[in-house]
């Protein structure tokens, strides 16, 4: 039975079918059940007496119908006003005689008044201030649900990090009320952190078809796929979670199957965009579902949190076809040369293009890359590309076919030094050598952060002679200004939320929020951690939770933090130095040493009046500690360690690290 039956199925049939369809719509109902009314009384006509008001018991709501609010306006009127609106058609219970003094008028409820003490709770765990990571928690009471769990790449100072997770403190210690993960789309940034997280909170995960595809993926590598449950949605589909219900809407993005949420709460209805674009002709699917979010705005929306990475940039952003015509343009003028386009993995329409472009254009496509042959492999297993026979071919079937007849799609877009096109640039790639030939194609931005990384790419491919295009050949996945306010205009939210950005970009969509009419007051910048308590009458930043970065290091999780990262830092920095010594058991007598062995500092070899005044020094710092008679091998470790330093750095001007070994004999 859907909700919308459960629901129809606990309200008085004397509503009527302007007011069901009002509610409906034809399909799940948003606000879900109305608490049953108090008795309604006509005002008394001339002559006649008033009743005495009579309390009626309220019929409690379905289980399906509890997690939803009566509308605001309709709880807001009096009793008497609904009354009237609804013609009265409830009879009325036997009443006594009253005198000729009016019925009082009963203050509408507020459900026992159990919605006055609570109130919804948006915790962004992460993904604020910066691009990635991202992970929100919204609560209301005993129930809690999590969209998103992605992961972030470290930065240049954390020298040896594979990845950033979030920390999820606050989802321990409130296992018992997290119903489940909710997903937006596939990337790296939304999903990425699951295999980790679901170790420590494992509950069931929802997404849509590829999205689920890839999280299944990534299980599977971290043996969790049989202890995880996945439960796969359609767009226009709806789940129950505790006190919460959640509709996925069809959104456009730079990866297919992406969706906003609608996350309907006991205080009202919250939208979450997810990274979204309108694009009227999408390569594959159907354009965003615009029609739903007006519909929405019409219902009257809480609060929205709205994707802000392109809210610094004016206008629209171009429609993903847009792409495909330029490579149209660049294979016709190019039918002699090898063409070799870098992409992102996860871009499944742009894949589509360079493949429908090769076709056209007679050539066989090889795609390159552990991430990106795993993504179209999953895309082509669900139908979400679509290669023509033949066009295929395998890394090992180059070598059958002239170059300017082949296409190469591969990693390394971005300039990671690992990816397959960096390592065809830098000459260690096994099975593909740059040749003069070649023309490259850079189909995508940089992200801030990479683009030294990316720079350094391209001067290794044009010194190899090949020709690199990088311009007019990507286009977006996020929305620009005028899409945002467009959003805006058709949701209509009472409170703006700007998520998934640094800064800046937040700061750019308060404005464009400011612009439309949003009170200042009622936009929240938020920081990770924040605690927004939010009702249909007001929202404040109540306090704040446990949150930070995790850092994933091989094998290990979390067990390496600020104090190994300064440690690298200063490795890298300035080096190290080891001081070994070995000492009696008893008496501290120097039996071996002090040797000095230096890494990373200066070479040896070169520098050997350097260390020979450096063992000097060390030898009268032990010597002072043994004539002071201090034993404390800590107390020695010390000394030894400051006098060293302060020689070093009086002959250097360096501060390599220094490391005191004292063995015993």
């Amino acid at each position: 039975m859907s909700l919308e039956e459960n629901v129809n199925e606990n309200v008085k049939p004397e509503i009527s079918a302007e007011k069901k369809e009002e509610n409906g719509n034809g399909e799940n109902r948003e606000e879900g059940a109305k608490p049953a009314r108090r008795p309604q009384y006509r005002r008394p006509r001339r002559g006649q007496r008033a009743p005495k008001a009579v309390k009626v018991e309220e019929k409690e709501g379905t289980e399906n119908a509890g997690a939803a609010e009566p509308k605001t306006e309709e709880r807001r009127k009096p009793a008497q006003a609904r009354g009237r609106q609804q013609g009265n058609r409830r009879s009325l219970p036997a009443v006594k005689e009253a005198g000729e003094r009016k019925a009082p008028v009963r203050k509408p409820s507020r459900n026992n008044q159990k919605e006055a003490k609570s109130k919804l709770k948006i915790i962004p765990l992460g993904g604020l201030e910066q691009i990635g990571m991202n992970i929100t928690a919204f609560e209301y009471e005993d129930s809690i649900i999590v969209v998103d769990c992605g992961l972030a790449f470290p930065g240049d100072d954390m020298l040896g990090i594979d990845l950033v997770i979030p920390d999820v403190s606050y989802l321990k210690q409130n296992i018992d009320k997290v119903k489940g993960f909710v997903i937006t789309h596939g990337h790296e940034d939304h999903i990425g952190a699951l295999p980790y997280i679901l170790q420590q909170v494992n509950v069931p995960i929802y997404g849509t078809k590829l999205t689920i595809a890839l999280i299944e993926h990534k299980l599977k590598e971290h043996n969790l796929l049989k202890t995880t449950k996945r439960k796969v949605m359609k767009h226009g589909q709806s789940v129950n979670l505790g006190c919460f219900r959640v509709e996925f809407i069809k959104t456009n993005h730079s990866i297919q199957d992406a969706s906003a949420l609608a996350i309907f709460s006991p205080v009202g209805i919250v939208l979450h965009t997810g990274d979204f674009k309108i694009d009227y002709t999408p390569v594959f699917g159907d354009p965003i579902d615009l029609q739903r979010f007006a519909e929405l705005g019409k219902k009257g929306v809480l609060a929205m949190l709205a994707d802000s990475t392109n809210a610094t940039r004016p206008g629209f952003t171009m429609s993903e076809r847009s792409v495909g015509k330029t490579f149209d343009t660049i294979f016709a003028e190019h039918t002699n040369r090898r063409i070799i386009v870098a992409t992102f993995a996860s871009n499944v329409d742009r894949v589509q293009q360079v493949v429908n472009t090769a076709y056209k254009y007679g050539r066989k496509v090889v795609v390159e890359g552990r991430s990106m042959v795993t993504i179209i492999d999953i895309a082509s297993e669900l139908g979400y590309i679509n290669i023509p026979e033949g066009t295929l071919i395998d890394i090992d079937q180059l070598k059958n076919y002239p170059p300017e007849s082949t296409v190469l799609i591969t990693t390394g877009s971005q300039g990671e030094s690992m990816a397959a096109l960096s390592r065809m640039a830098a000459n260690i790639h096994k099975k593909i050598t740059i040749k003069p030939n070649d023309t490259i194609i850079f189909s995508s931005n940089p992200i801030p952060g990479n683009e030294k990384a990316v720079s350094k790419v391209i001067n290794e491919l044009s010194m190899k002679g090949a020709k690199v295009i990088f311009q007019d050949v990507h286009v977006s996945g996020h929305a620009c200004q005028e899409e945002i306010k467009l959003i805006y205009s058709l949701v209509k939210p009472r409170y703006a939320i700007p998520v998934h950005g640094e800064y800046r970009h937040l700061t750019a969509q308060k404005h464009v929020a400011e612009d439309l009419g949003i009170p200042k007051e009622n936009i929240f910048i938020l920081a990770s951690g924040n605690v927004l308590e939010v009702d249909e009458y007001s929202a404040e930043v109540t306090g704040s939770v446990q949150t930070g970065a995790i850092l994933v290091d091989g094998l290990g999780v979390g067990d390496v933090g600020n104090i190994v990262l300064r440690d690298r830092q200063h490795l890298a920095e300035d080096g190290i130095m080891i001081v070994v010594m070995t000492l009696e058991r008893h008496s501290n007598v120097v039996l071996a040493g002090p040797d000095i062995v230096s890494r990373g500092f200066v070479y040896v070899r070169e520098s050997e009046d350097l260390m020979e005044h450096a063992k000097e020094v060390v030898e009268s710092a032990l010597d002072s500690c043994l004539d002071r008679n201090i034993t404390d091998w800590g107390k020695i470790k010390n000394v030894v360690k400051d006098a060293l330093s302060e020689f070093l750095w009086k002959r250097t001007k360096r501060s390599p690290m220094i490391l005191p070994i004292i063995m015993e004999a």
